[in-house]
């Protein structure tokens, strides 16, 4: 979701400048993608952001289906944490059936490492990626896993769902696989490089 128009904008053109010095061509292209459920005007939006940093948005996606271009599951639930949401979609023979998306995602590990530590978000975002330190920030954060696990318990409830397959940055943060398997009693799994699933399923799509 586009929280800062204006700020998002001047990331994603930085972010191209960057890329394009490394790569040595033009960028005109890109495809983008959304949490589920989200009202249109927020999906125009994404779409927005890329046209006003100068690209051509050739696709939009949702989140979890975008992760399903690279994961080909045909039953269970990919559950997307991402920064800020969660987002959930239940697959049936290789079909999305229901999807979902709610507050709770790495911003909220960042938040409660923050307060615990009484230092600043920006302290804590780098503390959190420290594999050094993550094995003491666990019972921090623990609770934050939690709560995914609870939203996912929400939205499966009453659905045949045997397998969660967890992506998004968040889940590497060791020890989330086994909190969130835990908390729902369902059978969970991180791919590898989760941070990136997702990313190239939106590569893929169209």
């Amino acid at each position: 979701m586009v929280v800062d128009f204006v700020g998002a904008v001047a990331l994603l053109q930085k972010m191209k400048r960057q890329v394009e010095t490394k790569l040595g061509f033009e960028l005109k292209f890109a495809a983008s993608s959304y949490p589920p459920g989200v009202p249109q005007a927020e999906v125009r939006a994404t779409a927005n952001v890329l046209f006003s940093a100068g690209l051509e948005c050739t696709g939009l996606i949702d989140e979890p289906s975008a992760a399903n271009n690279v994961l080909q599951i045909q039953d269970g639930a990919i559950v997307d944490v991402g920064g800020g949401t969660t987002g959930i979609a239940v697959f049936e023979k290789g079909n999305v059936v229901y999807t979902a998306d709610e507050p709770t995602g790495g911003t909220h590990f960042s938040l409660v490492i923050a307060g615990a530590k009484n230092i600043s978000l920006e302290e804590a975002e780098e503390l959190k990626k420290d594999p050094k330190q993550q094995r003491s920030l666990l019972p921090v954060v623990r609770p934050v896993m939690e709560k995914v696990g609870s939203i996912i318990n929400r939205h499966v409830a009453g659905r045949k769902v045997k397998k969660l397959y967890l992506v998004g940055g968040a889940c590497m943060f060791p020890g989330m696989e086994q909190v969130v398997q835990e908390f729902t009693g369902i059978e969970t799994v991180v791919p590898g490089s989760p941070l990136f699933v997702t990313p190239l399923g939106i590569a893929m799509h169209n």
